[in-house]
């Protein structure tokens, strides 16, 4: 499993995945679950992933080598789209293709092939557009109500995007928001695994402006975990009941 969380706001979005795969307690591995892609200044789309490898895999390959094709009837391309809404359908259409023609491949009772994304991007002269798209290939969309989508485990860090995250969030608090997110959600389910990817997004820019990979032993990141569990227990100790 994984987990993969987006933020929308006013100043631009944020993205943040883990890469643990897990296909059984004695088979985890690490695989990237985050994927740029961008004409810097004309249009960046970035896709989170979680679910079934195979079926997450194919389909990205499948958008790759759709933007690869300059032949006549080539399919569409995430790159040539005229707008956010177009390339979620695009990958909405991608990913449901592509998740049943493995099912049909696969028996009665064997491993589940369902996967979800989010695609967050912009294009010149558009809207910053945050999209969850579910294995169907259907969407729903992020709102100033509901400024951030999450996928995969997600149940263990969503109580503090519901308190803190709002449209008027900073970047710099967003991308504190996803980590405190993220550690939650690392101490509750061995599913989830590090190395982790932050990516940043700024508004208008049409690229990613900032990306960090963040390994297991980073300091920054442990720093700022501790400080989280001890503001924590000192908050408890201070109520009363």
């Amino acid at each position: 499993m994984t987990y993969c969380v987006g933020l929308l706001l006013d100043a631009g979005m944020v993205l943040l995945s883990d890469t643990r795969t897990n296909a059984g307690l004695d088979n985890i591995s690490t695989y990237r679950k985050m994927f740029t892609f961008e004409e810097p200044g004309e249009r960046v789309v970035v896709i989170l992933t979680a679910g079934s490898l195979s079926v997450t895999q194919t389909t990205i390959a499948r958008l790759e080598d759709a933007i690869a094709d300059d032949s006549a009837d080539a399919p569409p391309s995430i790159l040539s789209a005229e707008s956010m809404l177009q390339v979620a359908e695009i990958v909405g259409g991608t990913l449901s293709s592509v998740a049943a023609s493995i099912a049909s491949k696969m028996s009665a009772g064997s491993e589940n092939a369902s996967a979800s994304m989010i695609v967050a991007g912009q294009r010149k002269g558009g809207a910053m557009r945050l999209f969850l798209i579910y294995p169907e290939g259907n969407f729903i969309e992020a709102t100033t109500d509901t400024p951030f989508l999450q996928i995969g485990e997600h149940k263990y860090g969503k109580p503090i995007l519901d308190r803190v995250v709002r449209p008027e969030t900073t970047l710099s608090d967003a991308q504190k928001a996803v980590l405190l997110s993220m550690d939650s959600t690392l101490r509750s389910n061995l599913s989830v695994g590090m190395p982790l990817d932050l990516a940043v997004i700024e508004r208008d820019a049409c690229k990613v402006t900032y990306h960090r990979r963040i390994e297991a032993q980073d300091e920054a990141f442990q720093a700022m975990s501790n400080a989280w569990s001890q503001a924590l227990r000192d908050s408890f100790q201070k109520i009363e009941i």
